[in-house]
């Protein structure tokens, strides 16, 4: 068995298109339009094979994540680059283009070496070995 894909909501599905595509090279599919329900998504591809869906409403815009008081579910996405330097790598790129960084890079508790940051959504994200 295997994770197929990941559903993430947002309010600008072009910008976190564009962020999953730059920073973690994922190979983009075509636009999924359903008018009458007001629904847009596109599934990106990851190297792995697992695939992302990002998916916006009109209809029913989603509220900004709060970090202070989250909800039960979704905690974060971890990508596994291969090495402490790409982990050092990625996560200074990111840094440098304005990406809020949470923590790290650092070795954890449990013996992970990551970084974890923020998308453009405020989603969290590892970057581990």
């Amino acid at each position: 068995m295997k994770v197929e894909h990941i559903a993430i909501w947002t309010n600008d599905l072009e910008r976190l298109k564009a962020f999953y595509e730059t920073y973690f090279d994922a190979q983009v599919g075509e636009i999924y339009e359903n008018p009458a329900k007001q629904f847009q998504s596109y599934f990106l591809t990851l190297s792995s094979g697992c695939r992302l869906e990002l998916m916006q409403s009109t209809k029913h815009p989603r509220p900004d994540y709060n970090h202070d008081d989250p909800p039960t579910g979704y905690g974060h996405l971890a990508f596994s680059v291969g090495s402490k330097e790409k982990v050092d790598a990625l996560t200074e790129r990111l840094v440098a283009d304005g990406y809020e960084k949470q923590d790290g890079p650092r070795v954890t508790g449990d013996g992970y070496y990551e970084s974890a940051l923020l998308d453009p959504d405020g989603n969290l994200i590892e970057i581990t070995v």
